[in-house]
């Protein structure tokens, strides 16, 4: 029997300019008296950090701040964000005040404080256990600082297993943040390469929830057996095409001047609804590419991210083989890729499987995204590490609406690479 029943669910949502100031009352009126606010250095150095714990201690309420999360968490990043809220806690509540690293970060060490055992106890399988939390975790307060992520509306956190080189995830309903602070004025700062990067993590987001396999293609799951990523449904899908009208209007300007306010706000906005769409959703072929293409990563550092950490964006690894992947999905919905392809350029015209794909190789251009996985230092060589490492993503890949070949995965890698 196939399924009828799709699941949504969201974080309560604070949105707008001047959001953040509201933190301390939040925390207040849930009564939490010592909280762990998480953050990473280069947001600490912005000053927000200081200004929210300022406010929130006004407002009655103890900080502790731990500000050493890692610009691509690992499974080392998160054990040595666990062990210090351990050794600071108890608290009764967690902020994470920073990119979607960050509020990773807040969520393993959230679901860690509460519950027993270790974290790739609960780390996705194969490459974990996928144990589920026994106990409730603490009120988790989402302060994103850049749009793209989606991380404070969703039931994920990534990390890259350093012993692996494969980057992954833990996913439940229970990680998924009590509330959501979006304030477009932190993301005034995000130089244009992240703004870049990230907003290609909110397209990504938008484009394969939208063109996920459908939740009636599913087999009928018993009540106790479903899960957040439930497929493409009617009301992700509202949620994800008018990210992709805000995006049409708003990215190249966004990523041209960053201190475009209303194109700073609309990403904003782009980004969180694209989150309440993919995070009930789900993702398929393009994120599961992007995890062995971080995860792999040599000695490519792109601009505006700190000199000597080699790094590839989680947002630029995720683009980088999506237009050949949507060339591979078109015939399971040509309607709908079409349909994507025009709320991002209302200009197209024609039809086909080279349609979606024309309209995302334009747009990473016009915003510097490399041309493809040679510029970021792999090679036909590599490609067999790749395809093993998408095949591990068994979550993701189990949403494709047309489910991928290890032959089918090798040639969209191949026709990545933008030689």
């Amino acid at each position: 029997m196939t399924e009828t029943v799709f699941t949504y669910a969201a974080p309560a949502l604070k949105f707008g300019t001047g959001a953040s100031d509201e933190i301390g009352f939040e925390l207040a009126r849930r009564g939490a008296r010592r909280v762990l606010l998480v953050t990473d250095a280069g947001v600490a150095a912005t000053g927000h950090p200081a200004r929210v714990a300022d406010q929130a201690r006004a407002a009655g309420v103890e900080v502790v701040v731990f500000d050493r999360v890692s610009v691509e968490p690992t499974d080392a990043s998160f054990a040595l964000a666990i062990d210090f809220a351990r050794a600071e806690g108890p608290f009764e509540a967690i902020v994470a005040l920073g990119g979607g690293s960050s509020i990773d970060t807040a969520k393993a060490v959230n679901l860690l404080l509460t519950n027993p055992g270790e974290l790739m106890d609960y780390v996705n399988a194969p490459v974990g256990r996928a144990v589920a939390p026994v106990n409730d975790l603490l009120p988790l307060i989402a302060v994103p600082t850049t749009t793209g992520t989606g991380a404070e509306s969703t039931t994920v956190c990534v990390l890259d297993v350093l012993a692996l080189k494969v980057k992954t995830g833990i996913s439940h309903a229970a990680l998924r943040p009590t509330l959501a602070i979006v304030d477009p004025a932190l993301t005034l700062t995000q130089p244009a390469m992240v703004t870049a990067s990230a907003g290609m993590d909110i397209l990504c987001h938008a484009l394969e929830s939208y063109t996920a396999k459908p939740y009636t293609a599913f087999e009928r799951k018993a009540p106790e057996a479903r899960v957040p990523y439930c497929g493409a449904n009617p009301i992700a899908d509202m949620w994800s095409e008018k990210a992709m009208s805000l995006l049409a209007s708003s990215f190249r300007r966004a990523v041209r001047d960053g201190s475009d306010v209303p194109a700073r706000e609309e990403m904003a906005q782009a980004a969180t609804f694209a989150g309440l769409g993919f995070g009930n959703a789900g993702v398929h072929i393009p994120h599961a590419d992007a995890y062995p293409i971080a995860g792999r990563v040599r000695d490519y550092t792109p601009a505006g991210y700190p000199a000597g950490h080699p790094v590839i964006p989680h947002g630029m690894s995720v683009a980088l083989t999506a237009a050949e992947a949507f060339r591979f999905t078109y015939d399971a919905s040509p309607e709908r890729h079409l349909r994507a392809a025009r709320l991002l350029d209302p200009a197209v015209t024609g039809d086909g499987p080279d349609v979606l794909p024309t309209v995302l190789r334009s747009l990473m251009d016009d915003i510097g995204m490399p041309a493809g996985l040679s510029e970021v230092g792999y090679t036909h060589g590599d490609v067999g590490d790749l395809v093993d490492g998408a095949l591990k993503q068994e979550r993701l890949l189990s949403i494709a609406p047309k489910r991928p070949t290890e032959d089918d995965l090798v040639r969209i890698f191949g026709a990545s690479m933008g030689e």
